[in-house]
């Protein structure tokens, strides 16, 4: 089942974005853990729709109601199941999208997959909408490692052309990446705030969207986390991040940018820091033979644009076989990037909590 994902911690996402709820259930989870419920809707608000003009003007809470696996404060040890109730649906939106499909989005895959049958109302079960569970179950997850002293953040790494500085991949702190979320657009190079939102809301003017880049950081984790091939600390988080709607690609550490390096400059040089082994840069992202080397891990993801568009496109009319010009009514996101930082930072979470437990540490 494609809801389905983990060997350590699974967990099973349902619901459609115009139902009457979304929700998550997460099996693994250690018992007794006291959950910090007012950071946890710190996270949900970080993803929150409808909050400011770029972004959708759907406004939903996100507010998770724990049905399960959660008793005076602490996890139960059993599974946690949560959801998230759908307040603010316009369904009438959508009315065409029965039959038109929308150039980029999964309404024709979907059709194709399910026979006709799957909820297309605002996308249904591959609704954007759909990571809100997955943030409830990452920040959970978050909540763990940082026990452990694993820290996870991101910024903005780019908006369309418009392009900001890359993390130091050797020397973080916990507080530049706590600094990080507390932001609106996470950036490095804060003097290019005004620009990305002017590229933005030009998108939203002219009715279409933009897409952009993700740098994530994880810090704190100790070398030998991790296994060759196909439990490799890279294909996991890469599994769990081609889930999350709208991502077309991922890179670790320097990433395609080594193949156009020398082996003597993509290499990273060990050296003693005391009892501590470092390495001198960071080009391969933390990661060597699928498995940490005690240096950040780091990785890059590249969001598409908005599928859904109001500009005039051509597209099909799937019952009467018929090709067809239309705009795409409802309330969209002019671009998604910045509400898709805390949904990596949570997949991320889930992978490595997922990767440790399988270590036995």
């Amino acid at each position: 089942m494609s809801g389905i994902w983990g060997n350590n911690i699974k967990v099973s996402i349902f619901g459609e974005s115009h139902g009457n709820a979304i929700g998550i259930t997460i099996d693994g989870l250690p018992s007794g853990f006291e959950i910090d419920m007012e950071k946890l809707l710190f996270e949900m608000e970080r993803r929150a729709p409808g909050k400011n003009e770029l972004s959708t003007a759907r406004k939903e809470k996100d507010l998770p109601e724990i049905l399960s696996g959660y008793f005076e404060g602490r996890t139960t040890g059993t599974p946690l199941c949560a959801i998230i109730r759908n307040k603010d649906t316009r369904s009438k939106d959508y009315s065409k999208l029965k039959d038109y499909m929308r150039p980029g989005h999964a309404d024709y895959t979907g059709h194709i997959r399910y026979s006709g049958f799957n909820d297309y109302r605002g996308g249904g079960h591959f609704s954007g909408r759909i990571t809100a569970p997955l943030v409830f179950a990452g920040a959970i997850c978050k909540q763990v490692l940082e026990k452990e002293g694993i820290y996870i953040a991101s910024h903005i790494s780019s908006i369309k052309d418009i392009k900001d500085d890359d993390f130091n991949g050797v020397n973080l702190t916990r507080e530049e990446l706590f600094n990080l979320r507390e932001e609106e657009l996470p950036l490095l190079n804060k003097s290019l705030e005004h620009k990305i939102r002017h590229k933005i809301l030009q998108a939203k003017y002219e009715g279409d969207s933009v897409g952009g880049t993700i740098e994530c950081a994880i810090i704190g984790i100790k070398a030998g986390l991790g296994n060759p091939f196909f439990d490799s600390v890279e294909s996991t988080l890469a599994h769990l991040i081609f889930s999350v709607p709208a991502v077309k690609g991922i890179e670790f550490g320097k990433g395609f940018e080594m193949t156009r390096m020398f082996g003597s400059e993509a290499n990273d040089e060990f050296y003693y820091d005391g009892d501590l082994v470092k390495t001198k840069t960071n080009n391969n992202g933390g990661i060597l033979g699928g498995i940490t080397n005690g240096m950040p891990v780091i990785f890059k993801v590249a969001i598409k644009p908005t599928a859904s568009i109001a500009k005039e496109q051509n597209t099909i009319d799937i019952n009467n076989k018929t090709n067809v010009k239309f705009r795409v009514e409802g309330r969209h996101d002019p671009c998604i990037v910045q509400r898709a930082v805390p949904v990596i930072e949570a997949v991320a979470a889930i992978g490595i909590l997922d990767l440790i437990k399988g270590a036995g540490q």
